[in-house]
């Protein structure tokens, strides 16, 4: 299932300036480097031993489980480059905007047969830096999915459906059953 955070997560990754260690023992030398240089935090971070984290630091075991191979990577791409990550946020939030592109049953409800009633649209655009801002704020608080997806349905509403206040007014816009979705920076 698509999540929205993790594509607000996947778009401010677009903005790395070098890839993430490619190698086990390098992802974990980092984290290692990243928890003050101690081995027993990560440990419990992964959910290993502190002994199997040395013996990854030195290249004595090459090749984790896949599960751990996961956790390892979603971890070490959660904490990197923090500054590039904050740079990104703060220019899609101020200036720059974010790109949505969406395929999703979106609408509201309306008379049948009308052109605005939910259904499944392709929809690609440009949100303003203030719902940016708006996404990014509410991820960083731990809200929820279904909050993040409400925020990026009053967005979509806002620009698509209302044409920024151009017109219908007060329309209540949803969004469901999302098949993709994309943010862009």
């Amino acid at each position: 299932m698509v999540t929205v955070a993790e594509e607000l997560d996947k778009a401010v990754q677009g903005a790395f300036t070098r890839p993430i260690p490619k190698s086990a023992g390098a992802q974990m030398r980092y984290l290692v480097k990243q928890h003050g240089g101690r081995t027993k935090p990560v440990a419990e971070l992964l959910g290993i031993s502190q002994r199997t984290v040395e013996r990854y630091m030195k290249n004595q075991i090459r090749r984790p489980r896949p599960e751990l191979a996961d956790r390892l990577a979603h971890e070490v791409r959660t904490r990197w480059q923090p500054q590039v990550r904050a740079k990104a946020k703060q220019a899609a939030a101020t200036s720059q905007g974010l790109m949505i592109d969406t395929r999703a049953r979106s609408g509201f409800t309306a008379a049948p047969g009308s052109t605005d009633d939910a259904r499944i649209r392709h929809l690609t655009l440009a949100l303003p830096p203030q719902h940016a801002a708006r996404l990014f704020r509410a991820q960083e608080t731990g809200a929820g999915e279904d909050q993040l997806r409400q925020i990026a349905a009053e967005a979509l509403g806002e620009v698509y459906f209302r044409d920024n206040g151009r017109r219908a007014h007060g329309l209540e816009v949803e969004l469901a059953d999302i098949e993709h979705l994309e943010f862009e920076l």
